[in-house]
């Protein structure tokens, strides 16, 4: 047997042909041989090459990254997985953690226990969040580092409840702009201008400090641009990271300028 097609790689590993094809063509991951046909054919190799691939994409790796640690010298296979076996462990720790902290959460809101607030907090990680602020201050400059401390000197004294209004907020002001879009009304329409208005306000509680017309378009644009906020926006609605951004920019022009 020449080995696994394309195809059958897909089958088997959940990873799309283009992606396969993607990784053939930046060196990730060649396939053991090319045949006459055109077609390429994995071997055992190969897919054990790709599972290292996988289990890098979960913890974060870039390809980049990860084509770097494949090909190094001595790269020893066991060890990479001894070394992701840690890893998922930690996190699995972190997450019945988190799962503690939303049943501790739960009870305490229907009445059934008392819960101190700092255990509310209790399996965050703080390393991402310090990861977030960087890649921003990295982004936006040195000035963006001075905003994020207004900002968590306004939370500074935040109660739970305060955190739920504020999600409660903002889901409201999404389910709205959802339903205008589905709608079809202009994002300079009377309903939208309102939302956007809420948006503003929602914004400048979070920062601490109200949104000048440049940041509140910037913040809408990377609505857009940045995929971990453009899969919220339109997994509500499709589409609505676009509307959202374009709201923004409409109100921006004519209520803050």
């Amino acid at each position: 047997m020449r080995g696994h097609t394309v195809k059958q790689v897909a089958r088997l590993s959940g990873v799309s042909v283009r992606t396969l094809h993607h990784y053939d063509e930046v060196g990730l991951l060649k396939p053991a041989s090319v045949g006459e046909n055109g077609y390429r054919y994995y071997g055992r190799e190969e897919l054990l090459r790709l599972q290292q691939i996988l289990f890098h994409r979960e913890l974060g790796f870039s390809l980049e990254e990860i084509g770097r640690t494949l090909d190094a010298k001595g790269f020893d296979r066991v060890a990479a997985l001894k070394t992701h076996r840690s890893k998922l462990e930690a996190e699995a720790r972190r997450y019945r953690r988190l799962m503690r902290t939303i049943d501790e959460t739960l009870a305490a809101l229907e009445g059934e226990a008392k819960m101190e607030e700092k255990a509310m907090y209790r399996g965050f990680d703080p390393k991402k969040q310090a990861d977030y602020e960087k890649e921003l201050i990295e982004k936006h400059g040195l000035a963006m580092q001075d905003h994020i401390k207004t900002a968590k000197a306004g939370m500074a004294g935040w109660k739970q409840s305060d955190f739920d209004g504020m999600q409660a907020e903002a889901d409201a002001i999404e389910v709205g702009m959802a339903k205008a879009l589905v709608d079809g009304l202009p994002v300079d329409s009377a309903t939208v201008t309102g939302l956007m208005r809420r948006q503003h306000a929602w914004i400048a509680r979070s920062w601490n400090r109200p949104a000048p017309a440049a940041a509140f378009v910037g913040l809408g644009q990377m609505y857009v641009d940045d995929p971990r906020f453009r899969k919220r926006y339109d997994s509500r609605q499709m589409g609505l990271a676009e509307y959202m951004a374009a709201a923004m920019k409409s109100f921006a022009e004519r209520e803050l300028a």
